[in-house]
């Protein structure tokens, strides 16, 4: 008896595209105080997810807040995420001698998506195609106090689709 190994070709045409807009929030605000100023102006409830996004970086990890809601009634996903964050580390070639005991930390900076260094806060909706005015939810959030700069920014336009996938 033989066993025949069968080969299925997947092409990424064959994947329907998600549908989703990104909101770019610059702000001074923490992010449960912005969580908050979200859910009162646009009427959702985010909170705060058990599961923060974690991404690898070139010295160690580092993980990005994330607020979340689910629409049950009009089926559309809300995610607050934060942009930046500071990785601090230790370094592995620290020369350490008898006299020394001090080791050599480092601290640097990590994006979500690096294009957009200045942005704080991404805000991500998905499956909201007809539901939603992105305009009108730019004008709302552009509204709120210790908002800077808030604009809808164009998918063609992100070069790290991938660290939108969650």
């Amino acid at each position: 008896m033989t066993v025949q190994k069968v080969y299925h070709k997947v092409y990424i045409e064959d994947f329907e595209e998600v549908d989703y807009h990104i909101i770019a929030i610059h702000t001074s605000l923490e992010d449960y105080r912005l969580a908050y100023f979200l859910n009162r102006d646009l009427e959702i409830c985010l909170s705060k997810s058990n599961v923060d996004i974690q991404f690898q970086v070139k010295k160690g990890k580092t993980s990005f807040a994330r607020f979340t809601f689910e629409d049950e009634k009009k089926v559309i996903n809300w995610d607050l995420i934060q942009n930046k964050n500071e990785v601090v580390g230790v370094e592995n070639n620290a020369i350490q001698d008898l006299f020394s005991n001090t080791k050599n930390t480092f601290s640097s900076s990590a994006y979500l998506l690096s294009e957009f260094k200045k942005v704080d806060f991404f805000l991500k909706i998905e499956n909201a195609a007809n539901e939603i005015n992105v305009s009108e939810l730019v004008s709302k959030i552009n509204a709120i106090d210790n908002i800077n700069m808030v604009y809808s920014i164009d998918k063609e336009n992100i070069k790290s689709k991938n660290n939108l996938i969650f």
